[in-house]
């Protein structure tokens, strides 16, 4: 029973992370253009998809520490992706209706963050503990 719900926490949060690359890339579509404005779109491109690819790749890697190392890449792509979007924000480059969602995109960006620390921290806390 506790194996089925592991899984299910994970498949649960690897949907989550799925569904907040596309909100991500919807609302950096939305964006209307302007030559710094593209630039941040550019690395919140790179670093929001790299949230879930290192997240995904960790499914397959090859070791303990390869998929410690995934998941750590994973978490350092949330954390400058929370500060794009915090840059975006505090730029007043974005219309009211951008603002309230870039808002929910940094919200969600620090909540998958939270997600990906407090889960490196159980993985190495189980490791020392062996």
């Amino acid at each position: 029973m506790e194996r089925r719900e592991v899984s299910s926490k994970k498949e649960k949060f690897k949907i989550r992370v799925y569904k907040y690359i596309i909100k991500l890339l919807r609302f950096l579509r939305k964006i209307p253009y302007d030559i710094v404005v593209n630039e941040l779109r550019k690395q919140l491109i790179r670093s929001g998809t790299s949230i879930g690819a290192n997240y995904f790749e960790a499914e397959a890697a090859s070791s303990k520490k390869d998929f410690q190392n995934y998941f750590h890449i994973s978490l350092k792509s949330a954390n400058e992706s929370k500060f794009w979007l915090g840059i975006l924000l505090d730029s007043n480059f974005l219309s009211q209706g951008l603002i309230l969602e870039a808002k929910f995109l940094l919200q969600e960006t620090k909540e998958i963050a939270n997600i990906l620390a407090a889960s490196l921290i159980t993985m190495k806390n189980n490791n020392s503990n062996k």
